[in-house]
């Protein structure tokens, strides 16, 4: 199975699917006219829109609920593997994809709004929904439910592992033998079973209580996390700001003379973005098509600041601290066991959260290792919580027709099999198994998109539509499908129908 697993990796994560991504994305901000900076002061104000509905949830709460999906593992571990395999310079191109990737955000989650459907009293959409209605068709229909099963697979089964890994490896790695802290916690804690289980037992409370309730807890812990995270980088900055220079030098540096290799620096770079920010991967609509808005470019705005915390600011910060505190090795290219740099023992695993573990301790000593453990706990957590919602909606859509209690309950048992089975398992194996269900996604959702050009026509459509709403200083946005000739849109045609 773990030879599959590594196969499949290695056919899906090819130079293709990374230059893809970074295609895809210029792409599109060609398209759009780089809206990633012209509409930044209009990300922010929008963030705070309070406009949920029985239906729908606001704006802020399905950035919260994005976020959630894209700030995980890949912020804390995912950013030390990419300095780990791909040296400093893999940062810069994490960076790259980040603002390539926000327009990519933009069009996926504005698509996903325009498509979207009211489905049992709340809204539901995402790629499987924008193939299907915009292909229109038995074509559209086909790649509508391969995606989706592509989706299930991938959020269901495959990634959920990789953030609940994590959550083990970083608990040992604070109560592990000769630490001060197994002291006070004792063997309950070195039990992965038990850290397992207890993450199993909360998530089964949340899931449960369908998108609402996941849209409030990821309300509360989500800005807190993030911030409380940013601020610990901020202070280790400081303490060392007299290395920041040379750190971005080392970072843009190598990103073209890598120590790795150039192949290595782009290809860990784009890979651990396109995890980390998931712009492209198709995760990102499915929480943008939840939110009630006035118009559908509002949510795509939104989500393409999402991209911009997750990668420009938490992987910033985690790289920062990493190379700062010089708790890192670079892995050579010929085989396991040799290093280009080393700075930590040869031991330590560079999938998992251990390298930002050691640089945070190296300035706040055994309070470090238990303030990453901790993040690593909330952000994955969230993470879980938001692939959870992904793999439900996609199950949604396949059983529209027809009562879909128990396929909802099913999914939530496979999803808590699969956080299981992550945690007690080899985290090399894991993150393999993750990389493959990201990959799966972004093959279909960028091909998807970029296969018929013209895909992308309606979210440019909705955003000019916005643009000159927005020059004409209306009070109150529509949107009209029909008049800006964009078919199947049903849910805005009817909502306009009835004066809403």
């Amino acid at each position: 199975m773990e030879q599959l697993i590594n196969t499949l990796n290695g056919w899906i994560w090819s130079p293709a699917l990374i230059y893809l991504c970074l295609g895809a994305g210029l792409f599109y901000s060609v398209l759009t006219r780089f809206m990633q900076v012209r509409h930044l002061k209009e990300m922010l104000r929008l963030l705070f829109a309070r406009n949920d509905s029985p239906e729908g949830i606001s704006s802020f709460q399905a950035l919260a609920v994005a976020l959630s999906g894209r700030v995980g593992m890949g912020n804390i571990a995912g950013v030390a593997a990419a300095i780990g395999f791909g040296g400093p310079g893999a940062v810069f191109w994490m960076w790259v994809t980040a603002f390539l990737g926000a327009s990519t955000a933009y069009i996926e989650s504005t698509l996903a709004q325009i498509y979207k459907e009211k489905d049992k009293g709340q809204y539901r959409g995402g790629p499987s929904y924008y193939f299907e209605k915009f292909f229109g068709g038995a074509g559209g229909k086909i790649f509508g439910i391969i995606f989706a099963l592509a989706s299930i697979i991938s959020c269901g089964l495959f990634l959920p592992g990789v953030q609940a890994n994590g959550v083990a490896n970083a608990v040992t790695q604070i109560i592990g033998e000769g630490n001060p802290v197994a002291t006070f916690v004792g063997d309950v804690g070195m039990n992965k079973l038990i850290v397992t289980l207890f993450i199993v037992v909360i998530l089964g409370m949340i899931i449960f209580g369908g998108i609402k309730r996941i849209a409030r807890v990821a309300e509360f812990v989500v800005p807190f996390m993030a911030l409380g995270y940013i601020l610990m980088a901020v202070l280790i900055v400081m303490l060392n700001i007299h290395q920041l220079p040379d750190v971005i030098g080392m970072i843009v540096g190598d990103a073209f003379t890598a120590q790795a290799g150039f192949g290595a620096a782009i290809g860990w770079g784009v890979k651990r973005g396109v995890y980390s920010n998931e712009a492209g991967q198709g995760t990102g609509p499915h929480h943008a098509a939840a939110a009630e808005v006035q118009h559908p470019a509002q949510q795509g705005i939104v989500q393409a600041f999402s991209v911009y915390v997750d990668t420009l600011f938490v992987c910033s910060a985690t790289a920062f601290m990493i190379l700062m505190t010089g708790m890192y090795n670079i892995q050579g290219t010929l085989e396991a066991g040799q290093f280009l740099v080393q700075n930590v023992p040869a031991d330590t695993s560079i999938n998992s959260p251990a390298f930002t573990q050691m640089a945070v301790s190296s300035v706040f000593g055994g309070f470090g290792q238990i303030f990453v453990a901790i993040a690593v706990f909330f952000f994955s957590f969230t993470t879980i919580m938001a692939y959870y919602y992904i793999a439900e909606t996609n199950v949604a859509y396949l059983t529209r027709s027809f009562n879909t209690t128990g396929s909802l309950f099913l999914i939530k048992v496979v999803l808590m099999f699969s956080v299981t089975y992550g945690a007690i398992n080899n985290s090399g194996y894991i993150w393999n198994m993750g990389d493959v269900g990201v990959g799966l996604m972004a093959w279909l959702n960028i091909v998807g998109i970029l296969c018929i050009f013209f895909m992308a026509k309606p979210a440019v459509k909705a955003l000019a539509d916005y643009e000159a709403q927005k020059k004409a200083g209306v009070s109150e946005y529509t949107f009209d499908p029909v008049k800006l000739g964009i078919k199947n849109a049903h849910f805005w045609e009817e909502r306009n129908k009835n004066g809403k």
